[in-house]
């Protein structure tokens, strides 16, 4: 096995595995940390999305929240920590829904979804801001509005996409 990358993000890994028909062959794998994805609803019974710029495909995406887990940390400690950073709300209630892989032929990242519910401001004295490559503007919608927005095209993420048809 041998990393062929490094980055804050993820690890390139090439090694050679044995699959189970007993054959070996040289694999490649993305190695990604857990990320959870957050289905933050307003008491008014509203989806937060965030709009960011993502470098990858060039453009601003309205997407669901979401961020990568700490060594150690649960997935309802770290979507309350994203929840925070991102909307700058806490959440009063963290549901899991449901864990996915959204790339299993090259990367072991799991998606794990939770609804969040019970928004509230953070305590006065909260630290938690975006991380400093986010730019994220967060804004609340009537989740007709928010499927709509998918309908039209105007929503393109597929994490969010799938948030979408859990509410």
């Amino acid at each position: 096995m041998a990393i062929v990358f490094k980055s804050r993000v993820f690890a390139v890994e090439v090694t050679r595995k044995r699959f189970p028909s007993g054959r070996e062959h040289e694999v490649t794998v993305v190695r990604h940390a857990p990320s959870v994805v957050l289905i933050p609803i307003t008491a008014e019974g509203r989806v937060v999305l965030v709009r960011q710029f993502r470098a990858s495909v060039e453009r601003e995406l309205w997407e669901m929240p979401a961020g990568g887990l700490n060594p150690g940390e649960s997935a309802e400690a770290g979507a309350a920590r994203e929840c925070e950073e991102e909307i700058g709300m806490v959440p009063g209630h963290v549901e899991r829904l449901c864990a996915l892989y959204p790339a299993p032929g090259f990367c072991d990242e799991t998606l794990i979804f939770l609804k969040l519910s019970e928004l509230a401001p953070p305590p006065p004295h909260s630290t938690r801001r975006p991380d400093e490559d986010e730019e994220i503007l967060a804004e609340s919608f009537a989740i007709a509005d928010a499927k709509a927005m998918l309908e039209r095209g105007e929503i393109v993420d597929l994490k969010t996409a799938y948030a979408l048809s859990l509410i």
